[in-house]
């Protein structure tokens, strides 16, 4: 299957367990892949014959940005669920990843990585 790949999607969000992250927030940083049939616009050359990817990175910047949950796991499965409802899009990866995580004495990035298509039940 085709895809669209968006990489890199930046936000500030209060996802997190402790009660700091849900006050301050942190950095998230978002990458997808986006599943989808591309031959026709590949013939066609017309933006109507393809996803509007403005609309995905809008799902994540909303669902990043207002979410207050506790656990990353969460707000991926979200985001997820939000993507598959758009048209054309059969199936979708994000990976989701916490930046600056607070765990003391660790320096690395904490990340979670959800794949569903659009028949999936979740």
């Amino acid at each position: 299957m085709d895809a669209i790949e968006i990489s890199g999607l930046r936000y500030y969000g209060y996802t997190g367990y402790f009660a700091e992250e849900k006050k301050l927030g942190q950095w998230f940083e978002v990458d997808l892949t986006l599943s989808l049939d591309l031959a026709t616009v590949g013939k066609s050359d017309r933006l109507e014959d393809t996803l509007n990817y403005c609309q995905a990175v809008d799902i994540v910047r909303e669902h990043i940005e207002t979410s207050k949950v506790d656990t990353i796991e969460h707000l991926a499965a979200q985001i997820l669920r939000s993507l598959l409802k758009l048209d054309r899009i059969e199936k979708a990866r994000v990976r989701l990843t916490k930046l600056v995580p607070p765990i003391p004495g660790f320096s690395g990035q904490i990340a979670v990585e959800l794949t569903r298509t659009r028949d999936d039940s979740f």
